[in-house]
C-alpha cells in the first residue's frame, strides 16, 4: 500500500497546495490512512481515527501523525481526492504488470448493483411527470382560451400550442392588474350595490389568478424534475443520483424496484484494474461508455473484451470491432438456451423449421410456407 501511494506521481497532489491558513497533513498521508482502513474493512471516520492512534502499521504509514475524524472526511469527499483513485489504479496495474501477475491480452468485465443509502419511497417517475405536465398544459390552455373569451385578460401576441413560462407570468401580471383596478374602483366607490357587483366581479379574475400562480409553479417543478432525470427515467428525491431499480438481492421475492447505482468493474486475474458507476440498470447500455472510461482515464484497451451474455448485443458487437478494433468474447443472450436439447428438438421455434433458399420461406410443423412480412423490433 506504501509503494502503491508512493508510486503515484507528483504533480498529482499539485491541487492540494495552498497558501491560507494552517499548514494540513499531505494527501499521500491521508490516502495511504484511508486505504489502510478500507482494507480491514473500517470505513467510519472516527474508527479510522482511532486505527491511525492504534494500529502499529497505520502509525508507520502515517508517520505517527493523527488526523481526527473530520479531517478524514473532508479529505476523503473532496472531488480532487477522484483524480487520486483514477491514479491509483494506474500505478496499482503498472506494478501488476511489472511483476507478471497479470496479462495484457485481455480484461474481464462485470457489474453488479449497489442499494444508495436512500428511502426506496421517495421516487418520482419520468412517464408520471409527462403525464402530469400533459395534464398542465390541456388545462392551462383551456382557462387561457376561457379567460381571453370572456375579456378577462387580452390575447397573447404570440400563441404556441402550450403556454410557456413567460406566457404564464405575462397571464399572472396581466390578472394581477386586472385585480388591483378592480380593488381601486370597490375602495372608490360609495354606493353599496356598486361595490358588491364589483366584488362579485372580482371573484373570477381573483380565482383564475391563483390557478395560474400554482400552474406556473408547478410548471417550473416538471422543468426541474427533468433537469433531474436526464436520460433516467426515475430518481431518488433523498438521492438524485441514484435511479429506481431491480436488485439481485430480492428477500420479498416480488421485484421490488429501490435506489441503487449499477457498478461497473474491468478485472484480470481477480484483481479490479478500472472502474465506473452508472445509472443504467442493464449491463449492455453501460459497455460502450465503459470502454471508454477505461480508455480515456485508465489504460489502453487489450485485444480481448470478455463479458458475459448481460452485455451481449448487435451494437456492442460492432461498436468493440469497429470503433475500438478489439475483439469481443461475448455471448449472445441466447446462447446458453439454443445449446439446450429442448431448444433444440421443440417442433415450433423457427429454428428448427427447414428452409429453402431459392423461395426464401420455411416449412413449419403443420406443412405450411412461412414468408417473410416486415421487420419489427
Amino acid at each position: 500500500m506504501n509503494q502503491l501511494v508512493e508510486s503515484i506521481p507528483e504533480p498529482s497532489f499539485d491541487l492540494f497546495q495552498h497558501n491560507m491558513g494552517a499548514s494540513s497533513y499531505h494527501p499521500r498521508m491521508m490516502l495511504k490512512l484511508i486505504l489502510c482502513g478500507y482494507t480491514q474493512s473500517i470505513f467510519s471516520g472516527r474508527k479510522i481515527e482511532g486505527l491511525a492512534k492504534d494500529s502499529i502499521r497505520a502509525r508507520w504509514l502515517t508517520q505517527s501523525q493523527y488526523p481526527n475524524f473530520r479531517t478524514i472526511n473532508r479529505f476523503r469527499v473532496n472531488p480532487l481526492v477522484q483524480p487520486l483513485l483514477e491514479e491509483c489504479f494506474i500505478q496499482f496495474r503498472n506494478q501488476l504488470v511489472s511483476q507478471d501477475l497479470i496479462d495484457t491480452d485481455a480484461i474481464f468485465i462485470d457489474g453488479t448493483k449497489l442499494e444508495a443509502n436512500a428511502n426506496k419511497y421517495t421516487f418520482v417517475w419520468k412517464k408520471s411527470i409527462d403525464n402530469y405536465e400533459t395534464s398542465l398544459t390541456r388545462k392551462s390552455k383551456e382557462l387561457y382560451q376561457k379567460m381571453v373569451a370572456e375579456e378577462i385578460i387580452p390575447a397573447l401576441q404570440e400563441e404556441d400550442e402550450q403556454l410557456t413560462e413567460e406566457d404564464f407570468s405575462t397571464i399572472v401580471q396581466s390578472l394581477e392588474q386586472k385585480v388591483d383596478e378592480l380593488t381601486v374602483q370597490i375602495e372608490a366607490s360609495e354606493v353599496t350595490e356598486e361595490r358588491k357587483t364589483i366584488r362579485s366581479e372580482r371573484k373570477e379574475p381573483r380565482k383564475r389568478l391563483k390557478q395560474f400562480k400554482d400552474f406556473k409553479a408547478r410548471k417550473q417543478t416538471y422543468k426541474e424534475h427533468r433537469k433531474k432525470f436526464g436520460t433516467r427515467n426515475s430518481y431518488s428525491k433523498t438521492d438524485v443520483d441514484a435511479t429506481f431499480m431491480r436488485m439481485k438481492d430480492d428477500h420479498m421475492r416480488n421485484g421490488q424496484l429501490k435506489p441503487g447505482y449499477n457498478l461497473q468493474i474491468a478485472t484480470n486475474t481477480q484483481y479490479v484494474l478500472a472502474y465506473d458507476i452508472f445509472p443504467n440498470p442493464t449491463d449492455f447500455k453501460t459497455l460502450l461508455p465503459f470502454l471508454n472510461t477505461i480508455k480515456e482515464r485508465y489504460f489502453d484497451l487489450p485485444q480481448y473484451i470478455v463479458a458475459d451474455a448481460g452485455y451481449g448485443s448487435e451494437e456492442n458487437y460492432q461498436a468493440i470491432m469497429d470503433d475500438f478494433e478489439r475483439t469481443p468474447l461475448i455471448t449472445y443472450t441466447m446462447y446458453r438456451k439454443e445449446q439446450k436439447k429442448k431448444f433444440k428438438q421443440h417442433p415450433f421455434n423457427p429454428q428448427n423449421w427447414s428452409y429453402d433458399e431459392l423461395t426464401d420461406h420455411y416449412i413449419c410443423p403443420n406443412d405450411r410456407e412461412v414468408r417473410f412480412r416486415n421487420h419489427s423490433t
